[in-house]
């Protein structure tokens, strides 16, 4: 397995139409109409840069769906030996998103849990996510969610991993969390939470890997060796604008092989 992609959609237009998304793509330099990427045009872009596997998000917000966990599983479908999911929930409806995970995400298809904290306002330890990590724990797989600042206008508080995503470790010690979009400003605490907590990872999605902040390139080739793994956020970015500087990184051939699929491989059993 060449390289595994741990966060990527397939853009509903519902999510099209969301009034953050703009913000976003000026974010990533994008002026064109938001993407609505088909099967075809993300295997393209997944061959271009060698991407075996990528993880596919379902999207739920206050407003409701934006990319549903029936829509993704439709999407891995189309590709199911290069495509695996990431669940999602309504954190308003505790107990149906307990029984969506239950239903959804059975290791192979589905992997994992996201949930985005921006997009709700809620920090990781509103009492509304707990059950979504008992079910994550109960049946053994990663929660995914997003650390440090936002790209589109909203609060950027809410990736802030001490305290709020140092509370969720404390209390569930058994989950496997994994922080998307590198944790910046805050990267001496994603350090901190990787030093504390065995179960604690992080993904460089929403990144080109030349512009990874200088201290997060050291923390690759030390303590997050074993911890950092690639992400992209297509179609936001390509597999090949992230990778198009890998090389500027100057990682050993160990290094390399476990950030683009070796650790992705290991926490999500692929």
């Amino acid at each position: 397995m060449r390289t595994v992609d741990v966060w990527s959609q397939m853009t509903t237009e519902r999510m099209a139409k969301a009034p953050w998304l703009e913000t976003l793509l000026r974010w990533t330099n994008q002026t064109a109409e938001p993407l609505i990427p088909s099967t075809a045009s993300t295997l393209r872009a997944m061959d271009a840069a060698n991407v075996d596997i990528s993880l596919l998000s379902a999207w739920h917000g206050p407003q409701g769906s934006l990319i549903s966990n029936q829509e993704v599983s439709d999407q891995i479908d189309s590709a199911p030996d290069r495509f695996r999911g990431l669940a999602t929930v309504d954190l308003t409806n505790p107990m149906e998103a307990v029984r969506d995970i239950r239903k959804w995400v059975d290791g192979n298809k589905f992997v994992g849990v996201r949930v985005v904290p921006w997009l709700w306002n809620l920090p990781p330890n509103d009492r509304r996510y707990y059950p979504v990590y008992a079910a994550c724990v109960d049946l053994g797989v990663p929660f995914c969610t997003q650390v440090g600042h936002t790209g589109p206008l909203l609060r950027s508080e809410t990736g802030r991993p001490i305290p709020y995503l140092e509370d969720v470790l404390l209390d569930f010690p058994e989950l496997v969390v994994v922080g998307g979009h590198v944790g910046f400003p805050w990267i001496d605490e994603l350090i901190s939470l990787t030093i504390k907590f065995p179960n604690f990872h992080v993904d460089t999605s929403a990144y080109a890997v030349h512009r990874l902040p200088v201290n997060f390139v050291e923390y690759m080739k030390g303590i997050g060796s074993k911890r950092v793994m690639f992400g992209t956020n297509w179609p936001m970015l390509t597999p090949s604008q992230c990778l198009e500087h890998l090389e500027s990184l100057e990682l050993s051939e160990m290094q390399e092989e476990a950030f683009l699929s070796g650790n992705a491989k290991r926490v999500f059993k692929l």
